[in-house]
């Protein structure tokens, strides 16, 4: 299990970006499938971004796809969560979350499969 620490949200007008970091602790971070979930106010959880272990593929909400970019620096030990033209309904408590398994085979969206979470950083897009 891995220690997680988001940071970088913040406040931001609709159509502006923002840049997400979720930093490791220790140096095993490049066995883990990682991904992004969000909780809205009043909402559940919801699966926004993962990426492979290796960094070789990555899977999307269709809510975020072609807006949002998921990325890892496996020597750094950090994942990133690039987001751009940026809307109202994307305010959330944005979550990074690590896999329950090392070097999974396939990717997952499901929080089940997830075992080590951080605190969360919060979102909020200004309309």
């Amino acid at each position: 299990q891995v220690q997680l620490e988001e940071s970088g949200g913040g406040l931001v007008q609709a159509g502006g970006s923002l840049r997400l970091s979720c930093a490791a602790s220790g140096n095993m971070l490049y066995l883990y499938n990682m991904a992004w979930f969000r909780q809205a106010p009043g909402k559940e959880r919801e699966f926004v971004a993962t990426i492979l272990w290796s960094g070789g593929s990555t899977s999307y909400a269709d809510s975020v796809k072609g807006r949002f970019t998921i990325s890892r620096d496996n020597a750094k030990n950090i994942v990133y969560l690039q987001m751009n033209s940026l809307k109202p309904e994307d305010t959330a408590v944005y979550y990074c979350a690590a896999s329950a398994q090392t070097t999974p085979l396939d990717l997952t969206t499901q929080d089940v499969d997830f075992r080590s979470w951080g605190q969360g950083t919060q979102v909020t897009v200004s309309s």
